[in-house]
């Protein structure tokens, strides 16, 4: 027999799976994503009077919210990321892969690599790209954003010789802003410094292995 008391300890909750492909050797934690990303799904209706929901006297749900599925598959070494989700797909290129230091002249390498993201962006369709420009956290702040733009700035100029006359791009530069790994050690100033090119995606990403 369930008393009064167990059946409201009996939460019923709303679950939501995050299915993540991390590289091999773990996961890293990733900040929020920058100002221009898209955003996800409407939100379920939930209807808070259902009898399968099982709440203590007084209480109420927390709104719906809904988290995009997302898959991360890291290069070994970590010079190039790949992140999907069911709205974007979202490259990340180490700096020093395009770069020589301190400079926002590509190299011969890097103009193949730009190239092989931009046949992605044509198969998915995409009209509009967004391309930002990462430092670590080394250096003045001043001198981040001018180098994140300028090498943001680099990397869409290939991607203009690529791809539609008419793709419309968001070309920004972060400075050290939304870092992706931790600051204090060179391993994470690596892959802080870096460049990103993403764009909405029309076709659904493939099923995680």
């Amino acid at each position: 027999m369930t008393t009064t008391t167990g059946r409201r300890r009996r939460l019923a909750a709303l679950a939501v799976v995050v299915i993540t492909v991390w590289p091999v050797g773990g996961g890293t934690a990733f900040a929020d994503d920058p100002p221009g990303s898209t955003s996800s799904s409407p939100p379920p209706a939930i209807d808070s009077g259902s009898p399968g929901l099982m709440l203590p006297d007084g209480a109420t749900l927390a709104p719906a919210k809904v988290l995009d599925i997302k898959q991360i598959v890291e290069e070994e070494g970590g010079e190039q990321r790949r992140e999907d989700t069911n709205v974007d797909v979202t490259f990340a290129l180490q700096a020093e892969v395009l770069f020589a230091k301190n400079s926002a002249r590509l190299s011969p390498a890097a103009t193949a690599r730009i190239r092989a993201i931009a046949g992605e962006v044509r198969t998915q369709g995409s009209g509009r790209v967004r391309v930002f420009g990462f430092t670590d956290n080394l250096g003045t702040y001043e001198h981040g954003l001018k180098l994140s733009k300028e090498r943001a700035v680099a990397v869409q100029q290939v991607l203009a010789r690529e791809l539609e006359p008419g793709t419309a791009y968001d070309i920004r530069g972060y400075s050290e802003d939304y870092p992706i790994a931790d600051n204090r050690t060179e391993e994470g100033r690596k892959k802080n410094r870096r460049v990103e090119i993403s764009f909405p995606r029309t076709v659904p990403p493939a099923a995680a292995p």
